[in-house]
């Protein structure tokens, strides 16, 4: 697979940064989440990436990066929000093939929480009937007689609530749900305390990523920098150990982040930063502006494709 990997395009003579962004890790495919990579496939991308790449934690393959000493073919796994199949479905995955990850943490989640897209989800998929009538509150009209209608249903009512400030998305979903009663709700999704301090212990790196989850640049400078130190508190307190590296929640450069945030990160005592816009991170990257993406395939092979195809757009295209 190395000879494909140059075959491919992989640059020659470059340290490029491969970061991807991962979620949840399903232990089977779910029709209502096909954003979503299964146990198996999963599997199957970590034992590629493992047996062709050196697997880093952010934190530290950002340090090399800075110092010159990347290795050619680095990459790092990530996790974003805190779900509880980090630790039950993709740990002993990443155990099994000797890697670490790096895991993202809405502080304000663990325990029992439920994100609002997750809620979303769980909602829609409740809904009885074929049609979803929130146009009580706001909302719409939207057919759920099919799963493909049920997905489109859960992505304009996400839409709708993304970029509300928190107490005004959960008022939002409060009422959404008060419109159409459901079946009750699941409460397992995110991380436990001990789940994350497992995590931890086995060598993962635990990451900020605010309280509530909340797009930085819906808020004002205090109420961001609030989310962001209040999320990096709870999270150095809970497992007695500096939290370094953040990711933008969104992370789209601008959009969702600007170059404020990324100064207030550093003032903060982040080492790193990671955004959702594609690319690797090359020599001289701003460690506050890391590239991630999603190259999700298939087969091994398209995978490793996309993952070429990444590589060779360089650093990423719109960066603050």
């Amino acid at each position: 697979m190395l000879a494909s990997l140059s075959l491919l395009g992989w640059p020659r003579g470059a340290s490029p940064l491969s970061i991807l962004i991962y979620h949840r890790v399903l232990p089977a495919p779910d029709a209502m989440r096909p954003g979503e990579i299964a146990a198996e496939r999963f599997e199957a991308q970590v034992a590629f990436l493992s047996a062709h790449f050196t697997l880093m934690t952010v934190s530290d393959a950002a340090l090399a990066l800075r110092e010159g000493r990347l290795p050619k073919r680095a990459a790092c796994i990530t996790f974003d929000d805190g779900y509880a199949d980090n630790w039950t479905v993709a740990h002993p995955i990443l155990a099994r093939h000797g890697a670490r990850a790096t895991i993202y943490i809405a502080t304000g989640y663990l325990n029992g929480g439920r994100m609002f897209s997750d809620t979303v989800i769980e909602f829609v998929r409740r809904v009885p009937g074929q049609v979803l009538d929130l146009s009580s509150v706001g909302m719409g009209l939207h057919p759920v007689a099919t799963d493909e209608e049920r997905l489109k249903a859960v992505s304009a009512l996400q839409v709708q609530l993304k970029y509300l400030a928190p107490d005004q998305r959960e008022a939002q979903v409060r009422r959404m749900l008060s419109a159409v009663p459901v079946a009750a709700m699941p409460d397992d999704l995110m991380l436990t305390d001990a789940q994350l301090r497992q995590l931890a212990d086995a060598g993962h790196e635990i990451g900020g990523h605010t309280v509530d989850h909340t797009v930085l640049t819906t808020l004002p400078p205090e109420g961001a920098r609030a989310q962001v130190q209040a999320g990096r508190d709870h999270l150095a307190a809970l497992l007695g150990r500096p939290v370094r590296s953040f990711a933008y929640p969104n992370g789209r450069p601008v959009r969702d982040y600007d170059a404020g945030h990324a100064a207030m990160l550093r003032e903060l005592g982040f080492e790193a930063a990671v955004s959702t816009s594609p690319g690797v991170a090359l020599p001289g990257a701003d460690p506050f502006q890391l590239p991630r993406y999603t190259p999700w395939g298939d087969s091994t092979a398209m995978f490793a494709a996309r993952m070429m195809r990444n590589a060779r757009m360089g650093g990423p295209a719109a960066v603050v």
